[in-house]
């Protein structure tokens, strides 16, 4: 059985040319509320449900990584992530240097449940894929400057995040165990 037990999708990060447009049209159209801003990363992210989208200008700090603006051409996704049940770091690696995949080190990152241990793989084509992990048992903020939107809004999220997704997830794995014993 792999170590990488995926609950879904965690979050997007799309590189924008217009972060005002674009925060706009994500919060008008899809009705995606702003729940935290790094400025000094050039970072914001969007509540979409229980996952986050995550607004980079192509400018910025972080977009700059990216190469040029986002064409029909050049692509604006920098990375997905798919949100996993435990993160095991030595059966993660070991699986994924059976399968030929490297991975980047491990790091604390924010994504839709809160903080918790992340690491970068490539798919096939090139697309990076973040490994995340579940939540820190402490939450608490450790870059300087960050803003948080409508902070009850974005815990009620998170908080019902974690107890649905999280809940449901150990509840099936215990349903599995018992039928294995059986």
């Amino acid at each position: 059985m792999s170590p990488i037990n995926v609950i879904g999708l965690d979050h997007v990060v799309l590189r924008v040319a217009n972060i005002k447009i674009s925060l706009e049209w994500y919060k008008n159209v899809l009705g995606c509320v702003e729940e935290r801003i790094v400025p000094n990363l050039g970072l914001y992210q969007l509540r979409l449900g229980l996952a986050l989208i995550d607004l980079v200008p192509f400018d910025g700090t972080l977009g700059k990584i990216g190469g040029g603006p986002p064409t029909k051409k050049r692509r604006n996704m920098d990375h997905f992530a798919i949100q996993i049940i435990d993160f095991d770091e030595k059966k993660i690696r070991l699986h994924l240097s059976r399968q030929g995949v490297e991975s980047t080190s491990v790091e604390r990152r924010y994504g839709s449940l809160g903080h918790g241990p992340s690491m970068y793989i490539l798919d096939p084509d090139g697309n990076t894929v973040e490994l995340k992990g579940p939540p820190d048992s402490s939450q608490k903020e450790k870059l300087d400057g960050v803003i948080y939107k409508f902070p009850k809004k974005g815990e009620t999220a998170r908080s019902f995040a974690r107890s649905t997704l999280l809940a449901s997830v150990r509840r099936r794995e215990s349903r599995n165990k018992r039928k294995k014993i059986t």
